[in-house]
């Protein structure tokens, strides 16, 4: 594309992904583009991914639909610039993304877009989703149980994963009474490593908490980065108020000290109470 083409298509709001693409081509230029962007690599970029997928996450749980349109754009030029990357190094480009993408959502949805009927409950359609990945992933000479799950994921939510494709072959507790009894258990082997052995052996011992715990969400139901996210927040949520509270007296939470701070922080939780209940 010439340049006169190329500055007519940047500057067309109307022009859609042709546009972004193009920005993105132009952003990587060597000789003429941003500084920045071209020295990046795919290793540079992943955090930032990352970073704009939870975003897109904090948007939802907070309702700030006006923000989700954004978030999302930040997003889509990840992808882009991933793409130009890759396209630059003779991988693949956009395009490419576009089709793979598209000729897995046909494979996927056969009783949509084939001939099958579309007689299933969301259930059994989650269960045919891992029939097909299944699948895919022997074509990709995945054989092994555990394969294929991504280990750039949250550990939390990869430690799901990698529970829920364990128990589709029987390797499960039957009951929840059984995982909290194995947090008991990994709970006081964490006191002991932590009284007795080395810091190595304490972090070990905390990593197989935290995966049962993991386990205990997946049992109940409960996607645990989520609740976690929620947890944060709650705790910043009284937190604050807390600095609220000692604001009120003239104090700021360095010149306070636990005991009170404690009493402020129930106090908050009362609130919080008291507001779902109204």
């Amino acid at each position: 594309m010439d340049d006169q083409a190329s500055d007519k298509l940047v500057h067309d709001s109307s022009a859609g992904i042709d546009r972004l693409v193009e920005i993105m081509r132009r952003l990587r230029d060597k000789e003429n583009g941003c500084p920045w962007d071209v020295e990046q690599t795919f290793t540079t970029i992943y955090p930032y991914t990352i970073e704009e997928a939870y975003e897109v996450g904090d948007a939802i749980e907070r309702e700030a639909w006006g923000e989700l349109r954004g978030e999302l754009g930040d997003l889509l030029f990840q992808s882009v610039f991933h793409a130009q990357m890759a396209d630059e190094a003779g991988l693949f480009d956009f395009q490419d993304v576009v089709q793979a993408i598209s000729d897995k959502m046909v494979s996927r949805h056969p009783h949509v877009f084939g001939s099958e009927g579309n007689d299933f409950s969301a259930d059994d359609q989650v269960d045919r989703w891992e029939e097909v990945k299944a699948a895919e992933r022997a074509a990709k000479a995945e054989t092994r149980v555990l394969d294929g799950v991504a280990v750039g994921l949250p550990a939390l939510l990869r430690a799901v994963k990698l529970q829920k494709r364990a128990a589709r072959v029987g390797f499960d507790w039957p009951s929840t009474d059984q995982v909290i009894d194995k947090i008991r258990e990994e709970s006081e082997e964490l006191v002991e490593a932590r009284d007795k052995l080395t810091q190595e052996e304490v972090e070990e011992e905390m990593g197989d908490l935290l995966f049962v715990v993991a386990n205990l969400a997946r049992h109940l139901g409960v996607e645990p980065e989520g609740a976690l996210r929620k947890a944060n927040a709650k705790f910043v949520r009284r937190f604050n108020k807390i600095e609220d509270s000692l604001a009120a007296i003239g104090k700021t939470p360095e010149q306070s000290n636990l005991e009170e701070m404690d009493m402020f922080w129930d106090k908050a939780k009362a609130e919080d109470k008291a507001a779902k209940n109204t």
